[in-house]
C-alpha cells in the first residue's frame, strides 16, 4: 500500500463489517478503502489494494448477505452531496452522491419541496444502491425518476453518465447487476417535480391517508404514510438485524398464476408485462406457517414474512439455511421458487 494516500481515501486492514451490514453479521475484509471524492477514484484504483484486484462496493449494507468473509478488497464512496442540477419552475434535476443515505435524501427532497420519491421513504441503504436494485415500494420503482446515473468504470478508467434508458431497469433488476463489477456507481440525477400528483395506487397507503383524515394529500402525506406503515410491519435494523424484504416478488406465466389463484382466492396477484404476473412473496411465505420461524438466532420475522432477521448471533450461513428452507416450504406446497434479493458475498443461491 502506498504511504501517500490521495486526498480523501482512508484505507483500513483487516477492517469490521459488522457495523457495515444491516444483518449485523459479524465478518471481516481484508482491505477497506473509503472514498469521499469520486474524482479520486482513478487514483484510489491506482494504488492497493484496490490495484491488485476487483473490490466489492458495498453502500449501506442493507442489501447484502455476508454468509462468508469477502476474499477481495471492499470499497465504500463516502460522499455527500446534493445539489439542484435543472430547474425550470416545475421540474428539477437533483443530483445526489452514491454515499448520501436514501431515507436522508427522500426527506431533504420533501423539505425542498420537491416530490417523486415519496413513495420510497424509509428504505434502508445509500443513493448509490439504490439504481442498482432498482428499489421499489407502494407502487413505484426509483427507476421511474431517475434521469442518469453517474459511474466510474474502473477498467478504462472513464468517468460515464449513463441516461435512465441505458440502464436496463426492470423489476429489482438493471444494467449494473447484470455487469457486476463494470461499474461503481458515484451519483445519481433524479427528475423531480414541485407539487404533482401523489402516486396512490397502493391500496394500503390509500387506508393510511383515510384513517388519518387526509383526502387531498401532498407529498410528505404520502412519506408519512409510507413511513407509518413501514414501521408497523419491519422491523428497525438498528434494534433486530435485517435487510428488509429477503425475497423477490415470483413472476409467473398467467396461466400459472390463475390456477393458484383458484386453489386460493386470498392470493394478491399483479399485472406484470405481457402474459405475466407477480405473486405476493409474503403470502407464499405466510399460508407455509412459516412466519415466526426460528433456527437459532437465524429466522424469519413475526411481524412479516418477507423479513429475515438475526436474533443476536446468527452468522450469515444461518440466515442463509433459513431462507433456503423457506423457499422449500414454498415451492412444496405451491411449486413457486422464490429468489433472494440481497446479493449473497460467498454463496450461491443453489446449494
Amino acid at each position: 500500500m502506498s504511504d501517500t494516500l490521495p486526498p480523501g481515501v482512508r484505507i483500513v486492514r483487516d477492517a469490521d463489517l459488522r457495523d457495515l451490514n444491516t444483518f449485523g453479521v459479524a465478518v471481516r475484509a481484508p482491505w477497506l478503502v473509503e472514498v469521499a471524492d469520486a474524482t479520486r477514484l482513478a487514483e484510489a484504483f491506482a494504488i492497493e489494494p484496490l490495484s491488485a484486484r476487483a473490490p466489492l462496493v458495498l453502500g449501506g449494507g442493507s442489501n447484502m448477505l455476508f454468509v462468508d468473509a469477502p476474499a477481495e478488497p471492499v470499497l465504500r464512496l463516502t460522499g455527500s452531496e446534493v445539489r439542484i442540477e435543472a430547474d425550470d419552475g416545475d421540474e428539477v434535476r437533483l443530483y445526489a452522491d452514491a454515499g448520501v443515505e436514501w431515507h436522508a435524501l427522500v426527506m431533504r427532497t420533501l423539505d425542498m419541496g420537491l416530490s417523486g420519491l415519496e413513495n420510497l421513504a424509509l428504505i434502508p441503504g445509500t443513493v448509490g444502491a439504490s439504481p442498482i436494485q432498482n428499489i421499489g415500494a407502494y407502487g413505484v420503482e426509483v427507476g421511474e425518476r431517475i434521469d442518469a446515473v453517474h459511474a466510474f468504470e474502473p477498467a478504462t478508467g472513464r468517468h460515464v453518465r449513463l441516461r435512465r434508458e441505458e440502464c436496463a431497469f426492470a423489476y429489482r433488476d438493471s444494467i449494473f447487476k447484470h455487469q457486476a463489477g463494470r461499474y461503481v456507481v458515484t451519483g445519481v440525477d433524479f427528475r423531480l417535480r414541485r407539487g404533482g400528483t401523489p402516486q396512490l395506487g397502493y391500496a394500503g397507503i390509500a387506508d393510511e391517508l383515510a384513517a388519518r383524515g387526509i383526502a387531498a394529500p401532498a407529498a410528505r402525506d404520502v412519506a408519512d404514510a409510507v413511513i407509518a406503515i413501514r414501521r408497523r410491519k419491519l422491523p428497525d435494523p438498528a434494534v433486530v438485524g435485517n435487510a428488509g424484504s429477503f425475497f423477490k416478488n415470483p413472476i409467473v406465466p398467467a396461466a400459472i398464476a390463475d390456477a393458484l389463484a383458484a386453489l386460493h382466492p386470498r392470493l394478491p396477484v399483479f399485472a406484470a408485462g405481457d402474459g405475466l404476473r407477480k405473486l405476493s412473496a409474503a403470502w407464499l411465505i405466510d399460508s407455509t406457517g412459516l412466519r415466526g420461524y426460528r433456527d437459532g438466532d437465524a429466522g424469519v420475522s413475526d411481524a412479516h414474512a418477507l423479513v429475515l432477521v438475526n436474533h443476536g448471533r446468527a452468522t450469515g450461513a444461518d440466515l442463509l439455511r433459513v431462507a433456503r428452507h423457506v423457499a422449500a416450504r414454498v415451492f412444496e406446497r405451491h411449486g413457486v421458487a422464490l429468489e433472494p434479493e440481497p446479493r449473497l458475498i460467498g454463496a450461491a443461491w443453489a446449494s
